[in-house]
């Protein structure tokens, strides 16, 4: 069956994984990316998608509603996948009302455009939303019906999404879904994140700076076990539904930065302690038992075996990430 799905923030980090993946798995869907291309958001990142006869591009603000109604007009989408979310913590602490704008006025926007013509629609949301857990009790684990308690500019304007989409649901009979995944990982990440930061850092043997003691505990999902997650979802998920996704793969930070050094083959000397940022959460860790009951859904990437793929492909891409660490590095 042919469906037009609709793709926001579709250029950035889990959103371009997305893009690649339904075009591989549903060669037979239309795919409409709508992003902005703020400093996150990079056309490499689709560069082989361009070329694909389903796939096109638009340029554009999810809080754009006279932008956003007139595609709904032209593309009348079957499903709506909405990743376009300003996404980075320290960010967020810098200027929240950016967060503000895209976050919440943006998907009330979509929300409306979706009452106003039609279509299923689903928010990508974040474990953020929970705010975190005590590094003592590894027993407790975030599920989908623990309390929203958040911590940051970032984390609240994910949670008022959240309950925008969830009163749509309930008030105009909107058909929707919500996910909320634990920390991605993979390939196109913007080095701005742990993860590649720490990579890209450690190839030109720069410090690398770990909040407080890199006792922070995060949950990692691969970026493609993710992808396939929304995948079940937005074709059997229970509308109405929150659905948590998570990677059963929790590591500290320190861990995690060990790790990729090792895996380059680089020093734990690199490591550099710096002060830990305002209200850092603790713990994150899902249970996704949820999912896995109803869709069937289980991580199916090794932190190990994932970490590997990343550093491969950060490896065999330096043309992707050295414009955008250079453009970061730039006064």
């Amino acid at each position: 069956m042919t469906m037009t799905i609709l793709v926001t923030g579709g250029a950035g980090f889990i959103g371009g994984n997305f893009v690649h993946y339904m075009l591989a798995n549903r060669p037979d869907y239309r795919i409409v990316c709508l992003d902005l291309l703020t400093y996150a958001g990079n056309m490499a990142t689709l560069e082989s998608a361009i070329a694909n006869k389903n796939f096109r591009f638009v340029k554009g603000d999810i809080a754009d509603r006279t932008a956003v109604f007139e595609l709904f007009e032209q593309e009348r989408p079957d499903i709506i996948v909405n990743f376009a979310a300003e996404s980075h913590v320290d960010r967020s602490i810098e200027n929240p009302q950016i967060f503000l704008q895209t976050n919440v006025v943006g998907t009330g926007v979509l929300l409306d455009a979706c009452k106003a013509y039609g279509g299923r629609f689903h928010q990508v949301s974040t474990d953020e939303v929970y705010g975190d857990l005590p590094l003592d009790r590894t027993d407790l684990f975030f599920t989908e019906e623990t309390a929203l308690h958040t911590s940051s500019p970032y984390s609240a304007s994910k949670a008022a999404a959240d309950l925008l989409t969830l009163a749509y649901f309930r008030t105009f009979g909107l058909p929707v879904t919500i996910s909320r995944c634990s920390n991605n990982y993979g390939p196109y990440h913007f080095p701005e994140k742990l993860i590649p930061l720490m990579i890209t850092k450690a190839l030109a043997d720069e410090k690398l700076p770990v909040y407080g003691k890199g006792e922070n505990v995060r949950d990692w999902l691969f970026v493609g076990d993710h992808c396939r997650a929304i995948d079940l979802i937005i074709h059997g998920g229970r509308l109405g539904e929150v659905y948590n996704i998570g990677g059963h793969n929790e590591r500290t930070n320190l861990a995690v930065v060990r790790t990729i050094l090792a895996e380059l083959g680089k020093p734990e000397s690199l490591i550099e302690y710096v002060t830990d940022r305002p209200g850092h959460d603790l713990r994150y860790a899902i249970d996704p038992s949820k999912i896995q009951a109803e869709l069937g859904w289980l991580p199916e990437t090794n932190f190990d075996v994932g970490i590997r793929r990343t550093v491969k492909w950060f490896l065999e891409n330096e043309d992707w990430w050295r414009p955008l660490v250079a453009r970061q590095n730039s006064p």
